[in-house]
């Protein structure tokens, strides 16, 4: 499979089980377009690379949680087996086993996701904290500048198309606006 993953791809996985931002083992396997099993066996043949804090095991109540708010993890509901899930940590060690163009890839796609998240995460942070107004606009804009970059699928086909972004926080609103335009395709 010669796809390119990026961000956008990336970013719909990553879920925030026992307080972490992981990627559970199913959604790994599917990123590096692998089985499942693949990548649990890498996990037990290498034990010595995954401490306990790079991987978390998910507990029946997490487990029912993800089955009762997401759809695509109902084949978990009568699964006897409690999935793993990986920490960016867990992820990068991964990576290090996982050998092949797609695996490379992918590693790359989810590193610069997991950078951007933290990124974004740190900027709309510290904007109760800034009083400058000066200071505000620009973590406003920095942060409008990293949604783009998560969201932006480099692909775009459509002459104007225009998408807007709300996030509502208890501090503040950001409303960020993305006007895209056509690549013009490379005649090499």
């Amino acid at each position: 499979m010669n796809d390119i993953i990026g961000y956008k791809e990336v970013e719909e996985y990553v879920l925030n089980v026992q307080g972490q931002d992981v990627i559970l083992d199913k959604d790994v396997a599917a990123l590096y377009g692998m089985e499942t099993k693949v990548i649990n066996q890498a996990v037990k043949n290498n034990p010595e690379k995954f401490p306990e804090s790079y991987i978390v095991t998910i507990s029946s109540e997490d487990k029912s949680e993800l089955v009762k708010n997401f759809d695509r993890f109902s084949a978990l509901k009568h699964s006897t087996v409690l999935p793993s899930a990986f920490t960016e940590k867990g992820l990068y060690m991964l990576a290090t086993i996982l050998k092949s163009p797609r695996a490379t890839q992918t590693t790359i796609a989810i590193v610069e996701t997991f950078t951007k998240i933290r990124e974004l995460s740190k900027t709309i942070s510290q904007l109760p904290d800034v009083q400058e107004e000066r200071q505000q606009k620009a973590l406003m804009e920095r942060s409008g500048e990293i949604l783009t970059e998560i969201l932006d699928d480099n692909t775009l086909d459509v002459i104007g198309d225009e998408t807007t972004i709300e996030f509502n926080l208890a501090v503040m609103k950001i409303k960020h606006t993305i006007k895209r335009n056509k690549r013009e395709k490379s005649t090499a």
